[in-house]
């Protein structure tokens, strides 16, 4: 088990998690909601979100730890610990739910933060779980490009992408895996 680095205040990370043994982390569609609802209580107090996406068996998150947080990845073990609870509470399961340590590997340039955004939402159609990504209902993609309240960073994110057409225009290309490599796990 590699002991990995801690998510410092002000930083950019690419955080990322699977079921242990690649089992489904997500088998109905209470369980995203409830997730979304653990992390928003666990997770937000000390991170901004920029992107998400749950798929069955794993996730992506793309958020930037904020000033002054206090050990932000306790809030992420939180979040994990009460979640795996709450499985092994409804299904009659016991044992680990997630591969441990969780990923984060930060984000140093915009291209990679642009690339990545991308990447998190074009995933589930890279993976065979939709036709088009902009289907999949456990990604931040349509909150983003929506007028709706969300937690989300909204405006900053597409004030990155110059604006909504950008960003919309952006998604329509596949990003290229060996620009984004450092920054993903091989899955």
């Amino acid at each position: 088990m590699s002991n990995p680095p801690p998510l410092l205040p002000g930083c950019y990370y690419h955080v990322y998690n699977r079921g242990n043994n690649r089992q489904n982390l997500f088998s109905e569609a209470r369980n995203y909601a409830y997730f979304m609802k653990l992390y928003a209580y666990h997770v937000q107090p000390v991170a901004d979100t920029f992107t998400y996406c749950l798929m069955r068996n794993h996730f992506h998150l793309l958020v930037r730890i904020q000033e002054g947080a206090q050990n932000p990845g306790q809030a992420f073990s939180n979040l994990f610990n009460a979640y795996a609870k709450a499985i092994n509470h409804a299904y009659q399961r016991t044992g680990s739910l997630f591969q441990r340590p969780f990923g984060r590997i930060e984000i140093t340039t915009n291209a990679h933060f642009t690339q990545l955004v991308a990447y998190i939402h074009q995933n589930p159609q890279k993976h065979g779980f939709v036709e088009d990504f902009r289907q999949w209902p456990y990604s931040s993609y349509a909150a983003l490009i929506s007028e709706k309240p969300t937690h989300l960073q909204r405006g900053e994110i597409l004030g990155w992408f110059k604006g909504i057409g950008p960003f919309i225009a952006f998604h329509q290309t596949q990003v290229n895996p060996g620009s984004i490599a450092p920054l993903v796990i091989e899955e």
